[in-house]
């Protein structure tokens, strides 16, 4: 087996987005993913290990019902891609800002009971995160060179912040979620591409 067939998808595809650039902070929590840091100061993540954690992302939210997961992006250039997989799985998501109190306050004509949450990144969505902590369902964060990881059952790093790379690794959760749910064959592709996921 090659190593590009062992990818999710073709390795050139993940670097064409710059899907493993990441920023010039680094936490600690981070450090274990990253690969090397440029010369110009930008870490560069271990692509084996973002593609890995796409994977165990993907059969860990397949494991639910798209009613028990909510996703949450507060984060603009992530707008299109959520919001095209939600359309394509049933999984509830809210870009932009989150409401406050739907996963804890009762009285809310709008309160959720979830099992799961994912989050785009752990800093403007830290509220929906805390809300998640207090109910105690498990957390996916997909997070950048510069994120902690305080409080996330799985980290998956990556470039959180480009269009490109957000649209890249929601197309692959949303063909690997329906793929793991039986919804599309193993073998079936998608009937939307990766720049469906991207916006102009």
């Amino acid at each position: 087996m090659t190593e590009q067939q062992e990818f999710l998808v073709p390795l050139d595809l993940y670097l064409k987005v710059g899907l493993h650039i990441g920023t010039k902070f680094r936490t600690k929590y981070m450090e274990p993913f990253i690969y090397r840091v440029r010369p110009d100061g930008l870490a560069v993540l271990n692509v084996q290990k973002i593609d890995r954690r796409i994977d165990v992302a993907s059969k860990f939210l397949a494991q639910y019902k798209p009613e028990e997961i909510m996703v949450v992006c507060r984060r603009e250039n992530g707008w299109r891609a959520a919001k095209l997989f939600s359309k394509l799985t049933g999984i509830r998501v809210f870009t932009g800002r989150y409401p406050p109190g739907i996963l804890t306050n009762l009285a809310l004509e709008s309160f959720t009971e979830i099992k799961m949450m994912l989050v785009t990144d752990p800093w403007p969505d830290k509220n929906a995160l805390s809300d998640a902590v207090r109910v105690g369902v498990p957390i996916i964060a997909l997070c950048d060179t510069n994120n902690t990881s305080n409080n996330i059952d799985l980290v998956v790093p990556c470039n959180n912040k480009g269009k490109k790379s957000l649209g890249l690794i929601f197309w692959i959760l949303t063909k690997e979620y329906l793929k793991h749910r039986g919804a599309i064959s193993k073998d079936e592709d998608l009937k939307v591409t990766v720049d469906d996921f991207t916006p102009d």
